[in-house]
């Protein structure tokens, strides 16, 4: 299973917000630590805004906060609502199958039952569960790339 970088960029939003409890946050100062696009992330604080995950003030002054207190905010709930579909695999989506196989294949259901299973273990943790201790770190750690 894969989730979208939107889905990604969103927990990451959220996470950042969760480690600045009070404090009116910034696109510019998410994107800066976590060294990615502040397009992508304009778009996805619009929308968490209007999933009611977060509040947003625009303006000069503006910023962003979370709308209720991370332990009120269940990660499979983020997840179900920002990630636009969990299709695993073609024939999840009926409009668009194409498999010959559908009616005798045994996969489909097995991949059923593993959606449910990661969805609710994602169900047993909030945003205020996987935050570190004191929230995150100043600075994000280096990522070492391994060359081959």
């Amino acid at each position: 299973m894969q989730l979208t970088r939107y889905t990604d960029y969103s927990l990451r939003v959220l996470f950042f917000l969760g480690s600045h409890p009070g404090e009116r946050c910034t696109i510019s100062q998410v994107s800066e630590y976590f060294n990615v696009s502040r397009n992508h992330l304009v778009k996805v604080v619009h929308n968490l805004g209007q999933l009611g995950f977060i509040h947003t003030i625009r303006g000069k002054s503006g910023g962003m906060t979370l709308a209720m207190p991370p332990a009120d905010i269940n990660i499979a709930d983020v997840v179900q609502r920002v990630e636009p579909h969990m299709n695993l695999l073609e024939c999840f989506d009926k409009p668009t199958n194409t498999c010959p196989i559908i009616a005798q294949c045994g996969l489909k259901g097995v991949l059923y039952k593993a959606r449910k299973a990661f969805i609710n273990v994602l169900a047993e943790y909030t945003l205020e569960d996987l935050i570190p201790e004191g929230g995150l770190p100043a600075t994000p750690p280096a990522i070492e790339i391994k060359s081959k």
